[in-house]
């Protein structure tokens, strides 16, 4: 049984409330992960085990003058959490991110979960978030944080492969195309868009991810909270291989969920097989 191929699976996409408090903020997400592992199997009348997901930097508020404040190595306090409550829960877990602390520089850094608690995958920001837009923002990510130099891709049971991305990586179409080369049918980017780059650009670009890849999308933001020093979006949600949103949360606190059908890629990669009629006599996507 736990061999049988999946078709189908059940996401839940937590739009959390972030505040400055560390304990504060893990305390709240364990609650909503069980409260979003209650929902993903009260909407479903499949015995799916649900893939539930985290924000972005979802242990701290958002922003260089934190991350050192709040990073902790991995293992720690904040992953030993997320294995428990995955073990507890019997889900797989993607925790968001939080600021990691390795061997004397600073990451943003994805961990998941399978339903035993094991880790399957520490995935850290490969592109850093460095903008300029005068009038609006200014924010480097690189003055603090190092980058991630690996792929994150994940197995669920049945041999599903998940690609992982954290924000900004969803503007590199590179890495979402091997990702889905790879086998990827779903890519997840835990993301913090803000109110400039959000209405803009957060939707648009998941929508072309989907079609580049003919691949499921799914994006999940923090709730949006006006008096932070950085003001996310929020907007959480999850885009179709036709492009189509299915489901979009709005700026506040919440948890959206859907199901994934796997055999909705297949059918649309039949339909427009850009897949097998890429020219790589003319160019090519390399893995290096």
């Amino acid at each position: 049984m736990a061999n049988r191929v999946i078709n189908k699976i059940r996401i839940a996409l937590i739009q959390l409330a972030v505040t400055s408090n560390k304990d504060n903020n893990l305390k709240h997400a364990m609650s909503m992960i069980s409260q979003a592992a209650m929902k993903s199997r009260a909407d479903s009348a499949d015995s799916i085990t649900p893939l539930v997901v985290l924000p972005e930097c979802f242990n701290s508020p958002y922003g260089t003058q934190y991350f050192s404040e709040y990073a902790e190595e991995i293992p720690g306090k904040t992953t030993q959490m997320l294995s428990q409550i995955a073990k507890e829960e019997k889900i797989y877990l993607i925790g968001g991110s939080i600021p990691e602390k390795r061997e004397g520089k600073l990451y943003n850094t994805a961990t998941v979960y399978n339903p035993q608690g094991e880790m399957l995958l520490k995935y850290s920001k490969c592109h850093l978030f460095d903008i300029d837009i005068p009038g609006k923002i200014r924010f480097q990510e690189s003055e603090v944080l190092s980058p991630g130099n690996q792929l994150g891709m994940f197995e669920m049971s049945g041999g599903l492969k998940i690609g992982l991305g954290i924000c900004y990586d969803i503007r590199f179409p590179e890495l979402s195309l091997l990702l889905a080369r790879k086998g990827c049918k779903l890519l997840v980017f835990p993301g913090a868009f803000n109110m400039t780059t959000g209405p803009a650009h957060w939707e648009l670009l998941q929508r072309g991810r989907a079609l580049d890849n003919q691949s499921y999308i799914a994006a999940c933001s923090p709730a949006r909270d006006t008096k932070a020093t950085y003001t996310a979006w929020g907007h959480s949600s999850v885009v179709d291989p036709w492009g189509d949103v299915i489901i979009k949360a709005e700026e506040s606190e919440t948890i959206i969920c859907t199901d994934i059908d796997l055999d909705r890629v297949d059918s649309v990669r039949q339909q427009i097989p850009v897949q097998t009629q890429k020219r790589n006599d003319i160019y090519q996507l390399k893995d290096c």
